[in-house]
């Protein structure tokens, strides 16, 4: 069960920051800007505007991604912030980049994601309720944000991939490993690495999500330590 808590960032922190350069580490489900959080890993476009204001004039951002996705407004404010800062930006995907959190990686010059991370990619959602024009209404509103999340995968892609087969891929949600991924989108392929799994609701809503993104005890005890890592991190800000 999600705890409700202030609007706090202990999974969107910044490390090695330094005159020139910074970390920074968005870890969690993108959320929509409210004044609480039902979860303290949630994260909102305003953490990610206040941690940018204070990144201004850095000449390199390294952005690290290990997310459920989440909101599709709030994954776009945030994509959309990211792609003005004018660092020169690299992403890794470092566990997931699913939904929303596949999204973001492109507001990068470059994008590496491990042999072993996860690239997932599907339709938008959305929950209504209503009657028959409002949900025709909101069938027209997923076709028109479905539209904006294709014009960045369409930038995005591999020599030779059509974006009619990343619509498939996308209407069968698709799970892609970063070799996988590589196939498709322009993304570098870097060594496999351990990341601690996701403790989230998120993934019961999607419809083949892998068996190895299933939370286990060892990776709760590994997402606690870097929660604590993040939270001394904040500090230093």
């Amino acid at each position: 069960m999600k705890n409700k808590g202030k609007n706090t960032v202990p999974f969107l922190s910044v490390k090695n920051l330094t005159s020139e350069s910074a970390d920074l580490y968005i870890y969690g489900e993108i959320v929509d800007n409210t004044d609480w959080k039902w979860d303290e890993t949630d994260v909102m476009p305003d953490d990610v505007k206040s941690v940018l204001d204070q990144l201004d004039s850095l000449k390199t951002l390294n952005i690290y991604i290990n997310s459920p996705g989440g909101s599709v407004f709030a994954g776009l404010a945030i994509y959309n912030m990211l792609k003005r800062n004018t660092a020169q930006k690299k992403a890794y995907i470092d566990g997931v980049g699913a939904s929303m959190a596949s999204i973001i990686p492109f507001a990068a010059d470059q994008v590496f994601i491990p042999s072993n991370a996860f690239l997932m990619i599907h339709k938008p959602l959305l929950w209504t309720v209503g009657n028959a024009t409002d949900l025709r209404k909101a069938a027209e509103d997923l076709d028109v944000i479905e539209s904006g999340m294709i014009d960045i995968y369409k930038a995005n892609l591999a020599e030779g991939i059509e974006i009619d087969e990343i619509q498939r891929m996308m209407e069968a949600e698709t799970w892609l490993t970063g070799t996988e991924a590589a196939k498709y989108f322009n993304v570098e392929v870097i060594e496999a690495k351990q990341v601690a799994a996701l403790s989230t609701h998120v993934f019961k809503k999607y419809n083949k999500t892998p068996s190895s993104l299933i939370e286990s005890p060892e990776a709760n005890d590994q997402q606690d330590l870097i929660k604590l890592q993040n939270e001394l991190d904040l500090l230093s800000l």
